[in-house]
């Protein structure tokens, strides 16, 4: 109870920051991406990604990004992860940065949002509208295409919605299985995360402050034809399998 009523404060101060560094970035945004192109752009993106990690320290949040493997640069990948709330997504982009991820995101983010809505429009991800899911699959296809000619990532959370209280919920598998069809060549990496979905746990107001968030890089899988359902299977698994233990 008590750390619930600290949080209050805490959360007030933390969106000021959050929403101030959102607005900061976006004409920074925009000019990079207008007056220099991509390199800039995504500098910016990175750096944006950056203080929004930084701003989670206002609530006592701290963040682990572990991967033991040396993961070379410069041919596509898919990355793969559990999804537990918006903060998931910072670390992402900032630990993974060379390897260039764009995100699989519902449409509803693609206007709105300071910072967050340019990037995804113009940055390199995909909006896909989950309610239609013949031309959300169309859109994976072309996106898959990109991601592939440009030797970058494409990150998929493949339960869809994000899990409220950290269970791991079952994937869907069929934006995955396009993507992966898509990608014949590309490198498969399972990322767990660990403790996001604590920064939520009273709702949206206030946050949950203390949160050690965990993001554990897996090996990574060269796919080359694998089975795409015995691939999957087994990237399900490991991701579940580190998550609830390390709840």
């Amino acid at each position: 109870m008590l750390l619930k009523i600290i949080a209050y404060p805490l959360t007030v101060i933390y969106l000021l920051v959050f929403g101030l560094t959102l607005v900061v970035f976006h004409p920074i945004q925009w000019a990079c991406h207008k007056g220099f192109g991509y390199k800039a752009h995504k500098k910016s993106v990175d750096i944006l990604n950056l203080c929004l990690m930084r701003c989670m320290h206002v609530l006592g949040v701290r963040y682990s990004f572990i991967n033991e493997f040396k993961i070379e640069s410069g041919h596509p990948m898919i990355i793969v992860a559990n999804h537990q709330s918006m903060n998931d997504i910072p670390p992402i982009i900032w630990h993974m940065r060379r390897f260039h991820p764009k995100f699989i995101s519902k449409q509803e983010l693609g206007k709105g949002i300071p910072s967050v809505s340019y990037n995804l429009r113009h940055g390199g991800s995909v909006l896909i509208n989950r309610k239609d899911p013949v031309r959300s699959i169309k859109a994976i296809e072309q996106f898959a295409s990109q991601v592939n000619s440009n030797n970058w990532a494409a990150v998929i959370f493949p339960e869809g919605t994000r899990s409220r209280d950290g269970v791991p919920k079952t994937f869907k598998r069929k934006g995955l299985e396009t993507l992966m069809s898509h990608m014949p060549n590309a490198t498969i990496v399972p990322l767990s995360i660990s403790n996001s979905w604590k920064t939520l746990r009273y709702g949206k107001f206030p946050m949950g402050i203390g949160a050690h968030i965990k993001l554990k890089v897996h090996q990574p899988i060269a796919f080359d034809g694998q089975n795409i359902h015995e691939l999957i299977d087994q990237i399900e698994h490991q991701i579940t399998q580190y998550v609830t233990e390390n709840q």
